[in-house]
């Protein structure tokens, strides 16, 4: 037999397209060649396998040999063709028998000694070969992360040697069993552990309960910060598809995925010099970035008027489709990044002694709008909640905390996403126009009111229907079938930007 295939898969984006190493023994000089788009370090694939092959004790055989990754037209990188391109040549040149190969798929770096390399994307690959019921075999280090596809058969090795013995059927391997399971995350830190700021651990709990973007604006020293590093311990516990999803975009990260975080919602806290690349995404292998790494969790962005304008308006598109499409001279990708935005800021420049409600701001009327100027305006009609948060008396910080803990409000924001999943089979941030029309409905006198507020302060299309689905999850949690005045009323209340605008 001088032809053998192999499967195995590449990654592209999120997804992992199928690959078919073909390998062919023939005639003439004795040579080593792969082709079908490789990059470096596929090429350097032939080298690693060689040594492997000859250190387990196999015959590396001296034919002209001829690797194909087909389909020809997509990149191949990485390592992980080392082990079916090492099987294809054990199953050409006849050590071991290539219809043991056709129920399988292989991913997995070789040393030169045979053994296998954990590598990087495991997750999407055990998500598709698990579509067409194949088994998948990985390395023992990847082992738990592909097993997270609980209906997947997934056989670990260490050592090539284990694969063939399995193959030849000398010694079965057992399919690897993961324990790990969605969670519920026990948190450091507490709802409860915030003095004070009654309204803004209410618009918390608003923004948990309908998935809505947040924004802060005090001066130093409030809880800002504080505040937005507890919002995932009201959140909701993550559904499986979620879970799945914010492991897969992990996996295919430089950073990769830890099993130990399966469940739990990302939080992630760019620097305000990150670059619109660093937050989106992109470079020459289109990585995943910020916005798709916080995906299904929180996006923190402290210090909003110190980021680049320019790289928070490439935020803008994410935040009203809920994905990130880039696109390359070469390649395109799409990743999700349905993420929860939470922002901080300043009121003005000067920050430090400036807090309007004391009437102590030494700056300008012109330094201010010149400095809150720094985030446009359609940048922030799509944040739903912005709220101030004033400094505390030393009388007030002084006194214990006695608000509610963060176990007592996530229950109520799982009643009221609860309620949204069984109206419209979604969160309210995710409401498109008809369904706001269908679910927001407003009586006469709160439709006059509301009028009465876009006027006053020149609302968009965009910050209407935003109030709208703001008021519907505050009638949610009060477990009401009707937006009432009261509700509509504390949406409108959240929208501190618009009258520091107007001011």
């Amino acid at each position: 037999m001088n032809l053998a295939v192999v499967y195995s898969r590449t990654n592209d984006g999120i997804d992992a397209p199928q690959v078919t190493v073909e390998v062919h023994l023939g005639n003439g000089l004795p040579g080593f060649s792969i082709v079908g788009l490789p990059e470096l370090a596929v090429k350097e694939s032939k080298d690693r396998v060689r040594a492997a092959l000859l250190n387990s004790n196999f015959e590396f055989p001296a034919k002209r040999i001829t690797v194909n990754l087909a389909p020809a037209d997509i990149p191949k990188d990485g390592g992980r063709f080392d082990l079916p391109i090492a099987l294809g040549i054990l199953a050409a040149s006849g050590q071991i028998s290539e219809k043991a190969l056709a129920d399988y798929e292989f991913i997995g770096e070789l040393s030169l000694g045979g053994q296998l390399r954990p590598i990087k994307g495991v997750l999407p690959t055990a998500y598709a070969v698990n579509k067409i019921n194949r088994s998948l075999f990985v390395p023992l280090e990847n082992a738990n992360e592909a097993s997270l596809i609980k209906t997947l058969p997934v056989f670990a090795a260490s050592h090539l040697l284990q694969i063939c013995a399995h193959l030849t059927k000398t010694e079965k391997l057992l399919p690897h069993v993961s324990n790990a399971g969605l969670m519920i995350a026990k948190y450091s830190t507490d709802l409860s552990d915030v003095k004070g700021q009654y309204q803004a651990r209410r618009a918390l709990e608003v923004a948990a309960a309908g998935g809505h973007n947040l924004l802060m604006i005090g001066p130093p020293g409030t809880g800002k910060t504080m505040l937005a590093t507890r919002l995932a311990t009201i959140l909701p516990p993550m559904t499986d598809d979620e879970a799945l999803e914010s492991a897969t975009i992990a996996s295919i990260s430089d950073q990769g995925f830890d099993v130990v975080n399966w469940g739990l919602r990302p939080v992630r806290e760019p620097h305000h010099t990150s670059s619109g690349v660093a937050l989106v995404g992109g470079g020459a292998k289109v990585r995943p970035g910020e916005v798709s790494l916080a995906s299904s969790g929180i996006l923190f962005l402290d210090e909003l008027t110190e980021f680049d304008r320019r790289v928070l308006d490439v935020l803008r598109e994410p935040l009203e489709t809920g994905k990130i499409t880039i696109s390359r001279a070469a390649r395109q990708a799409t990743y999700p990044a349905k993420f929860q935005l939470v922002a901080a800021m300043n009121f003005c420049p000067q920050g430090i002694d400036c807090d309007p409600s004391q009437n102590n701001c030494q700056c300008s009327l012109e330094q201010q709008r010149r400095y809150r100027s720094k985030i446009s305006a359609p940048f922030l009609d799509r944040i739903d909640l912005q709220i101030e948060v004033p400094r505390l008396s030393r009388q007030d910080l002084q006194k214990p905390a006695t608000g509610e803990s963060s176990e007592q409000v996530r229950e109520r924001v799982v009643a009221a996403r609860n309620r949204q999943m069984e109206r419209q089979d979604k969160s309210n941030i995710a409401l498109n126009n008809q369904e706001i029309e269908k679910y927001c409905k407003l009586g006469k006198n709160d439709e006059a009111l509301l009028a009465q507020v876009m006027d006053k302060f020149k609302l968009s299309a965009r910050a209407y229907h935003r109030i709208l689905k703001v008021a519907r999850t505050i009638a949610d949690l009060a477990g009401s079938e009707q937006i009432q005045t009261v509700h509509i009323s504390e949406a409108i209340s959240y929208r501190s930007m618009d009258r520091l605008r107007k001011a």
